[in-house]
């Protein structure tokens, strides 16, 4: 990690969060949660998926793929 001109990993004088008032620890966790779902993708496949969109499209696309073996299996 750079340090830039302060070669310290305290917080600033400004940054001081004691002094603050009113913040909450954990106010939108929640709200983040429930409408995020992260995935770690191994880096052979990030490699070929380079933006979440192309995950997406391939996945819905396995998804009608495997939808439609189930229907020809019943």
């Amino acid at each position: 990690m750079k340090m830039g001109k302060h070669k310290t990993e305290e917080l600033r004088e400004e940054y001081n969060f004691y002094r603050m008032s009113g913040g909450v620890r954990g106010k939108y966790t929640e709200r983040f949660r429930s409408g995020t779902n992260l995935v770690k993708i191994d880096p052979d496949v990030a490699k070929v998926f380079t933006a979440e969109y192309s995950v997406n499209d391939a996945l819905r696309s396995l998804i009608k793929i495997a939808e439609r073996q189930a229907r020809t299996n019943i």
